[in-house]
C-alpha cells in the first residue's frame, strides 16, 4: 500500500516558507551553498524588475539602445556580488552613473545599486560600510549636479534610502553573528557534555578496575596461603594426617571464595546498571576492617588492629577499606611466613590518619612491580588525600595515608 500523505494546510505551507526565509537570513552569505547560481537568478530577477520600471515609470526619457544596454549590463556583476562585493558595487556604479547622466528613467537603475550596497554592508565591517555609503552619496550628488541642481537636491533627499539599505545590511550582519555565537556556544556546551560523559566513563572504568584488582589479589592471595597450609599438612606426615587442620583450611578457602564471589557480584552489577550511574550498591567501609584482619589471620599473619574512629564519609571509608585490604594482601604475600602486622586508624583534627606496617622481609628485589601501590595512591587522591609507602628503617614495610574527613570528592569503592 502507498503511504497516505497528510493534506497540506495553508498554515503548514506558510510555516515551511517562513523557515526557509529564516534559514536564508541566518546563513552566512560567504559560505552559503550554490552562491553563484542563486546570485545569477537574483540578478535576472532584479533586471526584469528594472526593465518593467523603465517601461512603466516616467521619471526620465525612454531608454534607447544605449540606455537598455547600460541598464541590463549594470545587473550582470550581481552574479558575483558575494565573492567581490566592493568590485561589484564599483562595476554597477560605473554603468549606473552614465545611465543617470543621460537622463534615462532613474528609478529603474536604483535596484541594482541597492542590492550591491546591501551586499557590501552585510559582508564587511561597519567602518567599510560607512565609508562606502558616504562615497556613493557624494559621487551620485556630484554627477547629478552636472545635470541639474534640482536633480541633485532630489537625490540628496532620497539618500535616506541608501542609508536605510546600508543599515539593513549591517543589522543583518550583526544578527547573523549573534546567531552564529549562539550556535557556537551550543556546540561548545554539547562538546563539554560529551567530554564530561567520557571522563565519567573513564573514571568509572578505573574504579571498577581498582575494585577488581583489590578483590582478586586479596582473595587469591588468601586462597593460595590456605591451600599451601592444607598441602603442607597432607604431605608432612601422611600416616598421621591431621584431618581437623585440613578441614579447617578447606573451610577457610570455601569462606574466602564465598566472600569474594559476593563482593565480585556487587562490583560487576555496576556494569549491568541501567538506572542512575551513582547506584553502585553499598560501599565497603570501616565496619569491614575486622573481617579483613580476620582473613589475614587465617592466612597466617599476626594482625593487631586499633581503630580510633567510628564513622567516616562513605567515600573516605571505602578508600580506607581498600587501602587496608591491599596493604594486608601485600603483607601476606611479601612479608614472609607469620608476619606481625599492625593496623592503626585515628582521627586527628578532622583528618583520618591510617597506618599499616609489618616486620616482614618485604618484596623481593628486582621483581615485576604490580598495580597495588598505584591503586592505593589513586584511592587516596580520589578523596583529596595522600599516601606514602616504603620500607621501614628497622625492617619491614609501612603504608601511611592521610584522608580528609570533609572531602567533597567523588564516591569511590
Amino acid at each position: 500500500m502507498m503511504p497516505v500523505q497528510a493534506p497540506t494546510t495553508p498554515q503548514a505551507t506558510w510555516s515551511r516558507s517562513a523557515e526557509r526565509i529564516m534559514a536564508a537570513i541566518n546563513r552566512d552569505p560567504l559560505t552559503a551553498p550554490h552562491a553563484l547560481r542563486n546570485d545569477a537568478l537574483l540578478a535576472v530577477s532584479v533586471a526584469v524588475v528594472a526593465a518593467a520600471l523603465a517601461l512603466l515609470v516616467e521619471d526620465g526619457r525612454r531608454p534607447d539602445a544605449l540606455g537598455w544596454a547600460l541598464l541590463l549590463v549594470s545587473h550582470v556583476p550581481l552574479a558575483w556580488r558575494r565573492r567581490r562585493p566592493v568590485l561589484v558595487l564599483v562595476a554597477v556604479i560605473t554603468c549606473v552613473f552614465p545611465y543617470h547622466f543621460l537622463d534615462y528613467p532613474h528609478t529603474a537603475a536604483t535596484q541594482a545599486a541597492y542590492v550591491a550596497l546591501y551586499t557590501v554592508a552585510v559582508t564587511g565591517r561597519p567602518l567599510r560600510t560607512v565609508l562606502v555609503g558616504i562615497g556613493v552619496i557624494t559621487m551620485a550628488v556630484g554627477v547629478l549636479l552636472t545635470i541639474s541642481a534640482q536633480e541633485a537636491l532630489g537625490l540628496l533627499k532620497a539618500s535616506g534610502w541608501v542609508v536605510a539599505v546600508l543599515f539593513c545590511g549591517v543589522d543583518v550582519r550583526f544578527y547573523r553573528q549573534y546567531v552564529a555565537s549562539i550556535v557556537e556556544r551550543a556546540e561548545r556546551a554539547e562538546r563539554t557534555r560529551e567530554e564530561e560523559a567520557r571522563r565519567r566513563v573513564a573514571e568509572e572504568r578505573l574504579r571498577i578496575a581498582r575494585d577488581l584488582h583489590d578483590l582478586l589479589a586479596h582473595s587469591i592471595t588468601l586462597i593460595g596461603v590456605q591451600t599451601s597450609v592444607a598441602a603442607h599438612v597432607l604431605s608432612a606426615d601422611p600416616e598421621r594426617l591431621d584431618r581437623e587442620t585440613v578441614a579447617k583450611a578447606l573451610d577457610d578457602i570455601a569462606e574466602t571464595c564465598r566472600s569474594a564471589r559476593g563482593e565480585l557480584r556487587t562490583t560487576l552489577e555496576v556494569l549491568r546498571e541501567h538506572g542512575s550511574p551513582d547506584a553502585r550498591g553499598p560501599l565497603p567501609g570501616l565496619d569491614g576492617l575486622p573481617d579483613l584482619a580476620e582473613a589475614a589471620r587465617l592466612a597466617g599473619a599476626r594482625v593487631e588492629q586499633t581503630v580510633w574512629i567510628r564513622q567516616a564519609p562513605p567515600a573516605v571509608g571505602a578508600a580506607a577499606y581498600r587501602i587496608v585490604q591491599e596493604a594486608l594482601t601485600n603483607a601476606v604475600r611479601h612479608a614472609g611466613p607469620g608476619p606481625a602486622v599492625r593496623v592503626e586508624l585515628a582521627e586527628r583534627q578532622g583528618v583520618l590518619h591510617l597506618s599499616v606496617r609489618d616486620d616482614g622481609t618485604g618484596p623481593a628485589q628486582g621483581g615485576t612491580p604490580g598495580f597495588g601501590l598505584v591503586g592505593m595512591r589513586e584511592r587516596a587522591r580520589s578523596v583529596g588525600g595522600t599516601l606514602d609507602a616504603g620500607p621501614r628503617t628497622g625492617g619491614g614495610f609501612e603504608v601511611t595515608a592521610v584522608l580528609p574527613l570533609t572531602t567533597t570528592g567523588e564516591r569511590d569503592g
